[in-house]
């Protein structure tokens, strides 16, 4: 990511800003240990907050193009504030609540069945977005329109001729991202759901 943003004129004669979704850096918190469902509900509560892995140093070109934008929004979790304050270090930021990750409930299957964090994120996740397993959390339908909603605050930033970056988690950027999408944004870059990984998004 180098370079300024390449804005063009929006449909009402103001230049658009560039939204940039981020995920936050590695939480200090090891994934390699095997975990019944149960155990996974508690390293979830754990996981949800937890800080930032010692010692991490964000992508050059993500901190570069913070330093340029004009809007800096983080999550409350403290994972996703950490690594705003990591990637602009000083800098004053917003923090949203609407921005948290999703819940990730799994399934209740039998203590004998130990699965990685990894695999039981898979699980949880297919779970909840097809069957609407939920546990009395955030459902699916609830978790959209609030997707819906971080993207109509993001777009009316952009609009304005604001390049905004925002620091938040690895799937709800998703569900933001096709909610920009709904909104007439194009994604020009897409690096997938590794930490510190962008979806930068623009109008044309």
């Amino acid at each position: 990511m180098t370079g300024g943003p390449s804005n063009t004129p929006d449909s009402g004669g103001a230049r658009a800003g560039v939204i940039t979704l981020a995920r936050h850096g590695e939480p200090a918190l090891s994934r390699r240990v095997r975990l019944s469902a149960q155990e996974y509900r508690d390293f979830w509560a754990r996981y949800e907050i937890m800080g930032l892995l010692p010692g991490q140093t964000p992508p050059a070109g993500l901190s570069g193009y913070v330093d340029r934008c004009d809007v800096l929004i983080s999550s409350t979790r403290l994972r996703a504030v950490e690594s705003a304050r990591l990637v602009a270090p000083g800098r004053d930021f917003a923090q949203d609540v609407l921005l948290v990750e999703a819940p990730l409930p799994p399934p209740n299957w039998p203590s004998w069945v130990r699965l990685s964090p990894r695999l039981w994120g898979f699980f949880a996740r297919f779970w909840w977005w097809f069957f609407n397993h939920h546990e009395g959390e955030e459902t699916r339908a609830e978790a959209e329109s609030r997707a819906d909603r971080a993207a109509a605050r993001l777009d009316e930033l952009a609009r304005g001729g604001q390049n905004v970056v925002v620091l938040a988690h690895g799937f709800f950027n998703m569900m933001v991202s096709r909610a920009l999408r709904r909104r007439g944004w194009r994604q020009t870059v897409r690096e997938g759901y590794k930490y510190w990984s962008t979806r930068r998004f623009e109008r044309f």
